[in-house]
């Protein structure tokens, strides 16, 4: 770009500058900036003249312009040349000083101020030249002259210095002719700066260009303006010029004659401290009289002294004032008052202590913290001073030692945190400095405190306990000298219990250095144990790291700090270590990195910790050696009596190492001092001691047993269950939790114990003491326990010992004589149990031993089977579906746990008897629930009937061809329930008839792995029962039937159709519609073989429709029976037949079915016309008394098939057959009302009529010439003749037909229709 673009472009910005929105504005500054950057000359140049010529220019937009040009200034002034640098002076001199003092603007003056002293930078003497000149001797300088000169002062030092005479000389004079606050502020800045500017400068001589320059230069000028401000102007009532005349005296008290500061002391401290009662932001009086204090110091003042108490009250009230607020000057006064406290303790450290040491002996929060405060900032800034103070102040930190207050703790902790890093530890009494520190890592979580500082984010940063554990990790870590002071010392702080808390930061900080010192040498290393008595034991240290570590992620993941320090204590552990645990260490923290405090599965971690323990017993193999960890691991029980998963493990750790011990006595000792000392009241310890004993029997079967018997025969024991204490709820109830303890022990012994020792003795000492120990007896009767903690001990225990003898390989040869009476013992549990409510795990535990008892010999007998599956369904079948507790998510754990029970009990009755008939037995104890009307139930018994007869398909094995004969009974069973409201009890029906076809495929002949393409549909079709749309469901209903009349073989057919029927009468209408459907399925696609079945398949579903509800099965049961009828009329037609008269209305509506096709109805009308014929109409019957006329009883079949024809010819379906067949119907059906007139019904019949038809029978009449009658007129109508039909009706003829006397009349008027 030319010159002329740019100046083109900066004009066409500068005209924009106007604009009234804010956005624009500020774009318009950036764009000239950035102009400026790339050519600054022309850039100002442009500005500069803009400005000249727009001389009625707004000041805003004025100060905009000048704002650009010094941000162009700032970074490219060195780029301008000294004609354009003294056209741009010119200009902000004279846009500085347009207006008047009373009539500032001060955003304008600012800124044509800041462009001066941004050229300043670069052209100094040219600025203060034009400055200068605006001084005008005997005139008041303007203000923004006075901004300027206290700018570049700061700015450019080393520029403005030389000129400070010049500058001092013409101001003096004039300062007593301010009288305007303004004025005075501005004043007194400038001193301010001027003194700050020379101070600097004549700390940095050798960099000044006069380096010749000496404080007297100002001396005399400073301390004629220090007497206006002084004793002038900081009488004002105004705060604001008070405090600026402050903040100047600061600095110019540098400048001032040392006789003349020395002079001024007596009155200028006082002054400055007076001032704190007026003012609430006192940064200014702090930093000022700071700076007040290092001049007196620097001249060697002997007044200070003098004035040190008023001084030392006046500082420690201003720090002990609370910092409530974050404003930055409240934090930087806090500053400025220690930095004050620095030069005092410097210059008069026996005074400073002796004034600040008893004020950490007072009660008052504020008072103890800020002293505490000053001690950490002297302690840290004046460490030669305070070097032969150091037992002084160890000893003052007694009482603050023992405040609670948690601001108090905090500052205590950083008071010892400065001493550390000065040798204060190193010192006596520095130990109970460290341990305090450790006192505060171990605080824990719940009482730290609620209100953290205003400057932190994080509250829990600012907590006691996270300052203590930053404080040890760094003092540790970064504090050299520190590291003979904490080794070995840091170890005694691991094993009391009250340390806990601290576990993981003091790990941390003793395996940081633990590898120092082994980087220093073994010799350095190595800890004698001798000359540290106060030093756990190796035994101990090994102990409770291993302890600590089976709660890996308390305490801030305590685990791997703790396994890492074992590892490293190795050698001071014992020799032999070192290349397992190099190995093994890294493994198990590598399993704990892979999990989190959720995801860690705690029986595998412990198991971890424990085989790691083995292993370090089996690798050190010294009898001493473990017998003394194992004295240790017992003394440490009582440390975890409030940790009591961590005091479970530690039983365990116990145990095992009692089993690698080859002391008998020592292993019988501690036993029994474990018996006598364990707390039996909680549950967590009952169950540690079993783990403990048990896991020790492995080595030690004889004498675990012996020393439990022992127990038993002790004084201890016999004291504790006297039988006066009987009665006694409590005692009763503490012998209890003993006797709970004790049958666990035996329990675990049988669990872990080798089963070759363990089968011996199962009856003849583990369960005779189990059984001994439960049943308690006074006064020689039976006393029930109320406990349910000792029911649940016996049922786990008996549970373990029937698991050992299952997985003994000598099982199959073991007679356990004791197990109907276990068996039974388990039921009664159970059957105590609440059948609608699940409380406790006992039902659980005892269905789990059931599981394990039934499988060994000798097998249980058909009654007693039969009460434990009857038992074990109504104890869980009836629970209810959703746990209703609180704590939902743990019932619902228990339920779930409760139901696998129940199905691996199931599965083990099963297994015992796998034989269709053994399947069979245990669907017959599941079927009342399948068929219950509750949901859930009929939910939990479709997934246990899946799951039996998964069981079975699995463990099938046919070794020769034999029929599945129960097939159709089962498939029957569960097909309805794939309709059921229940989306999870359709999909299990599915799997059982899925399972069952494939049995039936199993019994043929076919291998396990064999895949049938019908059978496999039905997985396809599990879809569609997810939808709740009946068209939907029934249409999978009718396809999963076509699969089942596929593969079913013909002589299950009627079991299958038999079973069905049974679930017409279903209470649920979705499952009795789907039998009705799969019925009909099945009539259609087999009903050709059951023509021998036809009797009975009518009889069921004659007698199936009088109990059924549902409107449904009517209709359904007509398809069924037209089905039937389409593939055997004649066996329908005669079953039918077989109806009792008169007909109920269902009996009706199934004869009326046969007519709803043509073709079939005719066939059934000829065989009810062959059937009405083949019979004599009557037999005749002497009366009784001799001389009477016989009676005329009329034959059964054919009232029967007249009363059948009335009902087929009653459906409007008949018609056409009617028409084919009207010459033989009419002539048959007027025969039979001739030859039954007069006719009478059998006597039983007779009997009926008299008592009167039932609701559900027909209403018409039975009488034989009557019903033949109505037959003929019904077959009039049907077929078209319904003329003839009313005449007969309007002359009577009908009436006539019936009657002896008018039967030819009658017969004549039906002719002559």
């Amino acid at each position: 770009m030319t010159e002329s673009s740019i100046k083109k472009l900066a004009s066409t910005l500068l005209d924009a500058i106007t604009d009234k929105d804010p956005v624009v504005q500020e774009q318009v500054c950036s764009a000239l900036c950035s102009l400026g950057e790339v050519r600054p000359v022309e850039t100002l140049r442009t500005c500069e003249e803009y400005l000249r010529q727009h001389d009625k220019l707004a000041h805003p937009y004025r100060a905009a312009v000048l704002r650009a040009m010094e941000r162009v200034l700032s970074s490219r002034a060195s780029d301008m040349d000294k004609d354009t640098a003294s056209t741009i002076i010119l200009l902000a001199s004279s846009e500085m000083t347009k207006t008047k003092v009373q009539d500032l603007v001060w955003d304008w003056q600012q800124a044509a101020s800041g462009v001066l002293v941004a050229v300043g930078r670069q052209f100094i003497s040219k600025v203060m030249e034009e400055l200068l000149r605006k001084l005008h001797p005997g005139t008041l300088p303007h203000c923004a002259v006075l901004h300027t000169l206290a700018s570049l002062s700061v700015a450019n030092a080393f520029g403005v210095v030389p000129f400070l005479p010049s500058v001092l000389s013409s101001l003096l004079p004039v300062l007593g002719m301010a009288k305007h606050d303004t004025v005075r502020v501005a004043f007194c800045s400038a001193l301010q700066r001027f003194s700050e500017g020379a101070l600097e400068y004549l700390a940095n001589l050798d960099r000044a260009p006069d380096p010749t320059v000496r404080k007297d230069a100002f001396a005399t000028d400073i301390f004629s303006a220090y007497d206006v401000l002084f004793h002038q102007w900081l009488q004002s009532r105004e705060a604001k010029l008070r405090l600026a005349v402050v903040e100047a005296l600061g600095p110019m008290s540098h400048l001032l004659p040392s006789e003349r500061l020395e002079e001024q002391l007596p009155k200028l401290l006082p002054g400055i401290l007076a001032l704190y009662k007026k003012h609430s932001e006192t940064f200014y009086l702090s930093k000022s009289l700071g700076q007040i204090l290092e001049a007196a110091v620097s001249v060697g003042s002997r007044t200070l002294e003098t004035q040190l108490d008023a001084l030392l009250a006046a500082l420690h009230s201003q720090i002990c004032v609370p910092v409530e607020s974050s404003s930055p000057l409240v934090m930087s006064n806090q500053k400025e008052v220690l930095r004050c406290f620095t030069v005092l303790a410097c210059s008069l450290p026996d005074r400073l202590l002796a004034f600040l040491l008893p004020r950490l002996d007072t009660s008052n929060e504020r008072t103890r913290v800020g002293t505490l405060q000053v001690v950490r900032h002297v302690i840290n800034s004046a460490a030669a001073q305070m070097e032969d103070k150091k037992p002084f102040i160890l000893s003052s930190m007694r009482l603050p030692l023992l405040d609670t207050n948690s601001k108090v703790k905090r500052a205590v902790v950083q008071v010892i945190s400065a001493m550390a890093h000065h040798g204060y530890l190193e010192q006596p009494g520095g130990e109970v400095m460290i341990e305090y520190i450790v006192q505060q890592c171990a605080l824990p979580p719940e009482q730290e405190p609620e209100k953290p500082g205003p400057s932190s984010k994080d509250p829990k940063a600012d907590s006691v306990r996270a300052v203590s554990v930053r404080t040890l990790y760094l003092v540790s870590t970064t504090v050299d000298r520190m590291s003979h002071v904490l080794w070995p010392y840091l170890l005694q702080f691991l094993t009391p219990v009250r340390f806990t808390g601290a576990l993981t930061p003091l790990c941390r900080s003793l395996v940081h250095l633990a590898q120092k010192r082994q980087e220093a040498g073994a010799d350095a290393f190595l800890i004698q144990y001798d000359a540290h008595a106060s030093l756990p034991s190796p035994y101990a240290v090994t102990a409770r790291l291993l302890v600590v570590s089976s709660s890996p992620y308390l305490g801030d993941g305590r685990g791997v700090a703790a396994l890492r320090l074992l590892s490293v204590l190795q050698p001071n552990i014992h020799p032999l270590l070192g290349q397992h645990w190099e190995t093994t260490v890294p493994l198990l923290l590598g399993y704990l990195d892979e999990h989190t405090e959720e995801t860690l599965p705690q029986e595998e971690w412990e198991e971890k910790l424990l085989m790691f323990l083995r292993d370090t017993l089996a690798i050190v193999s010294d009898n001493a050696w473990i017998c003394q960890l194992s004295l240790e691991l017992c003394r440490q029980l009582p440390c975890y009596d409030e940790t009591p998963q961590e005091k479970n493990f530690l039983y365990k750790c116990i145990g095992t190492t009692l089993g690698a011990a080859s002391s008998k006595e020592v292993v019988r000792k501690h036993l029994q001092e474990l018996l006598e000392t364990a707390r039996y009241q909680e549950e967590a310890e009952r169950e540690g001691l079993a783990c403990c004993f048990g896991i020790c029997a492995i080595s030690h079967l004889e004498d675990t047993l012996a020393q439990l018997e022992d127990f038993v025969r002790s004084e201890v024991f016999r004291k504790s269950i006297g039988i006066l204490n009987i009665f006694k709820d409590r005692s009763e109830n503490e012998v209890e939790k003993v006797k709970s303890a004790l049958i666990l022990c035996y329990g675990h012994v049988a669990a872990r114990a080798p089963q070759e020792l363990v089968l011996a003795k199962v009856e003849s000492d583990i369960l005779r003491n189990i059984c001994q120990h439960f049943n308690t007896k006074v006064l020689g009767i039976k006393v029930e326990t109320k406990d349910p903690a000792l029911k649940l001990c016996l049922v786990q225990s008996v549970c373990m010992v029937s698991r050992t003898i299952c997985s003994s390989t000598q099982a199959g040869s073991f007679h356990f004589t004791r197990k109907a009476e276990l068996v039974a013992q388990m039921m009664e549990f159970i059957r105590a149990e609440p059948p609608d409510s699940l409380r406790t795990p006992i039902r659980k535990k005892a269905m789990l031993t059931c599981t394990y008892l039934v499988s060994v010999e000798p097998a249980l007998d058909e009654q007693a089977r039969a009460d434990v599956i009857r038992g074990c369904l109504h104890s869980v079948m009836a629970l209810l579906p959703e746990p209703e507790e609180e704590d939902g998510g743990c019932q619902k754990s228990l339920y779930l746990e409760t139901l696998h029970a129940l199905e691996g009990l199931l599965t083990s009755l099963l297994q015992r008897n796998m034989t269709p008939q053994g399947l069979q037995i245990m669907i017959e104890h599941l079927s009342p629930w399948i068929k219950s009307p509750r949901g859930h139930e009929r939910a939990r018994a479709l997934g246990l009937s899946a799951l039996l007869l998964r069981h079975f398909l699995e463990q099938l094995r046919v070794s020769a061809l034999v029929p599945f004969h129960n097939l159709g009974l089962l498939v029957g069973l569960f097909s309805p329930r794939c309709a059921d409201l229940w989306p999870a009890t359709r999909q299990e029906a599915v799997d059982c008839v899925y399972s069952l076809l494939y049995l039936q495929l199993g019994y043929e002949g076919f291998s396990r792995d064999y895949r049938d393409d019908v059978a496999e549909r039905l997985l396809s079709l599990k879809d569609g029962l997810v939808h709740p749309d009946p068209t939907i469901l029934f249409h999978t209903c009718h396809s999963i039937g076509q699969i089942i009349a596929k593969r079913l073989p013909p002589d299950q057919l009627i079991s299958l159709l038999l079973t069905m029927f049974e679930a017409l009468g279903d209470p649920e209408k979705n499952c009795s519609r789907a039998a009705t459907v799969m019925i009909n399925c099945l009539l259609q696609e087999r009903g050709g073989v059951l023509q021998e079945k036809v009797p009975e398949i009518v009889s069921v579903l004659r007698s199936k429709l009088q109990e059924a509800q549902g409107e449904h099965v009517l209709p359904a049961a007509q398809h069924s029976m037209y089905l039937l009828a389409t593939q055997h009329c004649a066996a329908v037609v005669s079953s039918l037949l077989g109806s009792p008269l008169p007909l109920d209305s269902h009996t009706s509506m199934l004869w009326r079915a046969l007519a709803v096709e043509p073709r079939l109805a005719a066939q059934v009308l000829g065989l009810l016309l062959e059937k009405m014929s083949r019979d004599v109409p009557f037999k005749e019957s002497r009366a009784f008394l001799l001389g009477r006329t016989p009676d005329r009883v009329a034959t059964l079949l054919p009232l029967s098939a007249t009363c059948a024809l009335f009902e087929v010819l009653s459906t409007p379906a008949a018609g056409p057959a009617v028409l084919e067949l009207y010459p033989q119907l009419f002539v048959a059906l007027l025969l039979r009302v001739s030859c039954t007139v007069g006719v009478q019904l059998p006597r039983n019949l007779q009997a009926q009529e008299r008592r009167g038809a039932s609701p559900a029978l027909a209403t018409r009449n039975l009488e034989p010439c009557s019903s033949a009658v109505d037959t003929l007129r019904a077959m009039l109508l049907r077929s078209g003749s319904e003329d003839v039909a009313q005449r007969m009706d309007l002359e009577g003829g009908w009436e006539l037909l019936r009657t002896s006397a008018g039967h030819e009349e009658g017969a004549t008027r039906l002719a002559s229709c």
